[in-house]
């Protein structure tokens, strides 16, 4: 894992975009998508401390193949696309061991997608994303540029998976290993999941939503970071809280809560601790 970014590619940084060799650039911009799509680099890296931290100069450096790109036709199927002829669709050959079930989906050059991953159609991997080997990503889901997604993540049917590419020091969306993210689901703003927990069909999670604790009596908010932080094995459903304006409660009018009905313990998989908390 590179801890800095490789020289050819920090000149390229460091160059005033009119004075850019575009066709340097974009043999640079080649082999550092590669080493994206192997795992070799990414856009955010645990830490000895089980901190994350995002890495700058990756997120850079995917940008910068957004800025010298050339639009460009790239229809396929009888359908008309047009994009940035520098950041196509990822090759994935059948040796890669990723599962992709036909129906539409499409993953972007630049993203890296273990052995192992199931893709259900139609569902969306964006660039600097990375997930591990394990995860199944349903249909109509999506996982946004340089979200990070752990193993054996379960990614229900239209949840979508935030991206979080500017700015280059901003932490993107985290998923960590075995968590199951329900139907409809929406985490956004860099949210980080910590392992095992559980969001039900229909969370909503951002950078400034609070999240309340019900099993801990507490208010989860995001910490210095700008962080909001959902802790290892919690069991989140949608839920509600009163508006305190006298207007509000004399309508009736409450407000969208999230909130933490249990814990997973090492007995409980990810369906029993759901179906229990919604009973």
């Amino acid at each position: 894992m590179h801890s800095s970014a490789p020289s050819e590619l920090r000149a390229l940084l460091e160059t005033p975009p009119e004075e850019i060799d575009r066709t340097a650039a974009r043999a640079v911009l080649s082999d550092f998508l590669g080493e994206l799509e192997q795992g070799h680099i990414r856009a955010a890296v645990r830490n000895d401390d089980n901190t994350w931290e995002a890495i700058p100069w990756v997120k850079a450096g995917i940008l910068l193949g957004f800025r010298i790109g050339t639009l460009t036709d790239v229809s396929t199927g009888g359908m008309k696309f047009f994009d940035k002829d520098t950041l196509p669709l990822r090759s994935t050959q059948l040796e890669h061991g990723v599962r992709i079930v036909p129906g539409g989906s499409a993953i972007r050059a630049g993203a890296y997608v273990a052995p192992g991953v199931i893709c259900m159609p139609p569902m969306y991997i964006n660039v600097g994303a990375y997930v591990d080997t394990g995860t199944m990503i349903d249909s109509h889901a999506l996982v946004g540029s340089c979200a990070q997604v752990g193993s054996r993540v379960h990614i229900s049917a239209a949840a979508q998976i935030g991206g979080v590419l500017e700015p280059p020091n901003a932490l993107p969306v985290i998923i960590e290993d075995d968590v199951f993210v329900g139907g409809n689901c929406g985490v956004y703003e860099g949210c980080l999941v910590r392992r095992s927990a559980v969001l039900a069909p229909g969370v909503i999670l951002t950078g400034s939503t609070p999240v309340y604790d019900l099993v801990n009596e507490r208010i989860l908010r995001r910490d210095e970071r700008r962080v909001l932080e959902i802790p290892k094995g919690a069991v989140v459903v949608p839920g509600n809280r009163r508006s305190q304006s006298p207007f509000a409660e004399s309508h009736g009018v409450s407000l969208y809560a999230p909130v933490i009905v249990k814990y997973r313990d090492e007995r409980t998989d990810a369906s029993t601790a759901l179906e229990s908390a919604l009973r």
